[in-house]
């Protein structure tokens, strides 16, 4: 295992923390509380973290410009205005369906996002996996139980994704220019390549191209070569480890969200890290997150602003 400082944000625990991002600009991250329907804001300049409350449950924020993010919640695709927090519906998502929500999502360097849904209950190949543009939403992979590990290539070559529920993570070929496939999905990584075991999470991609997955229940974050081969493990002190990203000045750090949802009171006893964020001072070499492309057709159609 590799060695490197691990300490915990001074912000309250998630019940299932997930989805983070990080804006280098303002030196700020965000990430979600899905059961808690929260968005939470964390300033690394004065140590201080603020949560907003969401009308429902949301897993994917994503920068749009210094005033507006993307996110992905449980029926929808929304734009939200940092200022008063206002949400606006760009486009539903399976939101006729009441037993999907969103879950894993990233923004491909093209400025499209990738989401994934799966069932609230981990319904077996409920969920899906859709690439949206402002305007249009296309389906790209169905028959998923739980979506996770959307990533992408440094050069948007190369798209990544898991199915938690089989353990495996897939690679595709992609159209740089849109991050739509080009090719069919090949399998990556399986169960067995984990090396404190657990299931593939969340994933992000650095700059040499290796891909860095949190591992549900098994407490790390491990590196994976374009080739598959394993890199480094970094330990934490949670077992339900859900997803990274990489943040500071130079991109060097990593933040990994975690979870207590479905542990009992023994066993959360047992896992006092569960819930809360964490950094790693690993010396990674990050990239930044891509921002979200809201072409001006997007903001001229018709929207309906949502009430919290």
């Amino acid at each position: 295992m590799a060695k490197a400082t691990t300490h915990k944000l001074p912000v309250d625990s998630s019940e299932l923390g997930e989805g983070p991002s990080y804006d280098r600009k303002n030196d700020t991250a965000w990430w979600l509380d899905i059961y808690g329907k929260s968005l939470v804001e964390y300033k690394f300049a004065t140590t201080t973290a603020h949560l907003h409350a969401l009308p429902r449950m949301a897993s994917v924020v994503a920068r749009i410009d210094d005033e507006r993010q993307l996110i992905a919640m449980e029926d929808g695709v929304y734009l939200r205005v940092k200022a008063d927090g206002s949400l606006t519906l760009l486009a539903p998502l399976e939101a006729d369906n009441p037993v999907t929500r969103s879950n894993d999502g990233r923004v491909h360097p093209s400025g499209r996002i990738w989401i994934g849904t799966m069932g609230r209950k981990a319904e077996l190949e409920a969920g899906a996996i859709y690439w949206f543009d402002g305007l249009t939403v296309k389906t790209l992979f169905r028959n998923i139980t739980v979506t996770n590990s959307i990533c992408f290539s440094p050069d948007g070559a190369t798209g990544y994704f898991a199915d938690s529920g089989v353990n495996k993570v897939w690679r595709v070929a992609l159209d740089p220019k849109t991050g739509l496939p080009s090719g069919e999905p090949e399998v990556f990584l399986e169960g067995d390549d984990l090396p404190l075991r657990g299931n593939f999470d969340g994933s992000v991609i650095d700059a040499d191209g290796i891909l860095w997955n949190a591992a549900w229940r098994g407490g790390s974050v491990s590196g994976f070569a374009p080739d598959g081969t394993l890199v480094r493990t970094f330990e934490i002190p949670a077992a339900q480890t859900t997803c990274p990203c990489f943040i500071g000045k130079d991109l060097d750090r990593m933040l990994v969200t975690t979870a207590w949802c479905d542990l009992s009171d023994e066993a959360r006893a047992a896992d006092p890290g569960a819930g809360f964020t964490y950094v790693i001072d690993g010396g990674f070499a990050g990239m930044a997150d891509s921002s979200f492309l809201l072409e001006p057709a997007s903001l001229n159609a018709t929207r309906q602003p949502v009430s919290e």
